[in-house]
């Protein structure tokens, strides 16, 4: 389905902001190829940073699974090696992706992924007409099922990546779009929602 890998990635963290010094306490990064998960990295990371309690009641992160958990200096530049240059996806990617940036910062670190998506706006774009685009909202209406405990780094990423091998086949059966580019994802994240039809319908005839 995917002409190239996709890395799609969660964190977990003590807050909405890195320029409030917030920081990641949980990751996961799925290596999507073809249609399907093929590999993935996941971590606790130890920041030295406390754990607010409404953050442990919304993840069932505790103070004490944080300080036996590897170090970021240890789970930042792994985290890093694993994306390697593939695009990389995150559900509302802004945010992801200023943690991953801050993080890398800190030690000196830049990632080097290829292009940013973000499957909310995708799913914005392709499925106009949901009520809501949370990602639970969005399993629910798709039927895409939650392994594991919502707001916990894994799986969300897994209901994530799911979402986009979801929208990549709508995308083959709707437009018959056979091999999907990341770069075209990272297109329609671009469009206004009311120009991604004809866009895709100029894609189509172009194959």
């Amino acid at each position: 389905m995917f002409a190239r890998p996709i890395v799609m990635l969660d964190f977990e963290t003590t807050g909405l902001s890195p320029a409030m010094g917030e920081r990641i306490t949980e990751v996961a990064a799925l290596r999507i190829q073809g249609g399907k998960i093929v590999e993935r990295y996941v971590s606790l990371v130890n920041c030295g940073s406390r754990i607010p309690s409404f953050i442990t009641q919304l993840t069932g992160i505790s103070q004490s699974m944080i300080d036996r958990a590897p170090p970021a200096e240890e789970v930042v530049p792994a985290l890093l090696d694993f994306i390697g240059t593939d695009a990389l996806a995150a559900h509302n990617a802004s945010f992801d992706a200023k943690f991953l940036q801050a993080e890398s910062e800190l030690l000196d670190l830049q990632p080097q992924y290829a292009q940013l998506i973000c499957s909310l706006k995708l799913a914005r774009r392709i499925y106009p007409r949901m009520s809501s685009y949370k990602l639970g909202a969005l399993a629910s209406a798709l039927r895409i099922g939650f392994k594991g405990n919502a707001h916990r780094a894994e799986a969300d990423a897994e209901v994530s990546a799911n979402l986009l091998i979801h929208i990549g086949a709508h995308l083959q059966q709707a437009y018959g779009i056979a091999h999907i580019d990341p770069g075209l994802f990272a297109k329609i994240n671009q469009l206004s929602a009311a120009k991604v039809p004809a866009f895709l319908e100029q894609q189509s005839a172009s194959v």
